[in-house]
């Protein structure tokens, strides 16, 4: 028999698999966002009448494929179809209270989807979690932002996903889910997206705690630099910077353009023409534009626009080394580009690199470029988003994974991405299989599994909380331990990275 349940559009009609886990598919959180509603905030989605099945995952955001081979390290699952902006559910007790879990998925703000194979939320379901997973706006239809004087709202992409928290709101109870206990977490462009729900007043109240994975609240443009991007991807495809122009070309002439865009950055990743974006490398993110993000995310997080809500926040040992090693990029990597790319981050000139070189004797010009773009991106962010929290009466839990995938003869080390597997507890999923290897360590996934679900629980993963002067940080190996400020020499040296 499948579960039939009440959502306040209508009955939809899901599946029920292993131990009784109810699964629910491609429920609408909002109407499709075309038409008249191309670039507009969200709407609500119509009612249906009699049951709708909710078995298999309903269409995904357009998007571009990644290039090679980042497209077989980083799959997607992506269907067709208008009516992305839907959701999924699992739930172990459609009649319970349970703690609720929203997965926000990463890709730059351009990429993947929420029905990726590997975000499977049985195991979460299995051990006591109603787990929710989304797809939102992405690129140019998400994250379009005119600059200053732009009177259309920015972050429609960031509008989605409260549209899908308040549709959790609404309806989780209906599946088993306490709305009084939400857990929002995501994996890069989703974690920074959490950033950026931590300053934004429409999404206050919406989750109760937030699991940040490698990103954090330092990530944003500004709408001078949104005015920069939105020119060019103009410029590309020969219409007018104007909504009306831009919205009347056809989306696969829009994703083209957008793959050239990026390109073109970095290629030339010159602060003077992109702003921000040359800096991030990523043309399309969340704006501060006054109105839907008042503020800088950490700016706002630090003056206490969360004030309360507890986070898990951390990465990954070696995040850039994804971006360095595969593509290639590694071999080219000199002295000079070391020095110019620290130098541009804001680290102390010379002595900086030399405490990188030292931290790791013996380490190679990309391998330096790699930490240093690790901290600056990744690291630090979260370290600096776990003390303005700490500031303001939440606690704040650090993490830090380790173990290093055996992929091209173990160069990538402890890469970007390589965490969310051993979160959701799905190693044998085919989604990451390129990443893990063979022997993935099951004991990781266990203990990292059900550190998330402790914090979703309990608001507590297990160990100390971020603090001076100890700065406990929970380090994910093959035995797992808790460090006091590892790399505290190097911490220090970003000092100024506010």
């Amino acid at each position: 028999m499948r579960p039939v349940l009440a959502t306040r559009h209508g009955l939809v009609r899901g599946v029920t698999g292993p131990a009784g886990i109810a699964g629910f598919k491609n429920i609408p959180y909002a109407a499709a966002p075309t038409g008249p509603l191309r670039f507009t905030p969200p709407r609500p989605p119509a009612a249906w009448d009699g049951i709708r099945d909710a078995d298999t995952y309903g269409p995904t955001a357009p998007q571009a494929p990644y290039p090679p081979p980042m497209d077989r390290l980083l799959p997607a699952t992506l269907v067709p179809g208008d009516d992305f902006l839907n959701l999924n559910v699992w739930t172990p007790d459609p009649a319970g209270r349970l703690p609720v879990l929203v997965w926000l998925h990463g890709g730059a703000f351009t990429n993947g989807c929420g029905s990726l194979t590997g975000y499977d939320g049985t195991a979460f379901a299995r051990d006591g979690i109603v787990l929710v997973t989304l797809n939102y706006r992405l690129g140019v239809e998400g994250f379009l932002h005119l600059g200053p004087g732009d009177p259309a709202r920015a972050n429609p992409g960031l509008l989605d996903q409260i549209a899908a928290l308040e549709w959790v709101r609404d309806n989780i109870a209906s599946f088993g889910g306490d709305p009084d206990r939400v857990t929002v977490f995501g994996q890069s462009a989703g974690g920074m997206s959490i950033g950026a729900l931590l300053a934004m007043p429409a999404a206050k109240g919406l989750f109760h705690r937030a699991a940040l994975q490698s990103g954090a609240a330092h990530h944003a443009l500004s709408p001078e630099s949104a005015a920069l991007v939105a020119a060019r991807l103009a410029a590309i495809l020969g219409v007018p910077p104007t909504r009306p122009a831009l919205a009347a070309v056809p989306v696969d002439l829009l994703l083209a353009a957008q793959v050239r865009l990026r390109s073109e950055i970095s290629a030339r990743p010159d602060p003077a023409l992109w702003g921000e974006a040359a800096l991030n490398l990523m043309p399309f993110e969340p704006v501060v534009d006054n109105d839907t993000l008042p503020l800088a995310p950490i700016d706002a997080i630090a003056a206490g626009s969360a004030a309360g809500v507890d986070v898990l926040v951390g990465c990954t040992s070696d995040e850039f080394r994804l971006f360095t090693v595969p593509s290639g990029l590694s071999g080219l990597v000199t002295d000079e580009l070391v020095e110019r790319t620290a130098a541009a981050y804001g680290l102390p000139p010379g002595s900086g690199v030399t405490a990188y070189r030292a931290a790791v004797p013996g380490a190679s010009p990309s391998e330096v470029f790699a930490d240093i773009a690790t901290d600056w991106f990744y690291r630090l962010p979260a370290l600096r988003l776990a003390e303005a929290q700490a500031r303001h009466g939440a606690r704040a839990f650090v993490y830090e994974f380790t173990w290093p995938s055996p992929a091209f003869d173990g160069a990538l080390g402890a890469c970007h991405a390589l965490d969310v597997p051993f979160v959701f507890d799905n190693l044998a999923d085919p989604a990451f299989a390129l990443l893990l290897g063979d022997s993935p360590p099951q004991a990781i996934a266990e203990s990292m599994h059900a550190a998330w679900v402790s914090f979703a629980t309990t608001g507590d993963p297990g160990w100390a909380a971020y603090g001076e002067p100890h700065r406990s940080v929970q380090r994910f190996a093959t035995s797992p331990t808790t460090s006091r400020d590892p790399r505290g020499e190097l911490r220090a040296l970003w000092a100024d990275l506010r």
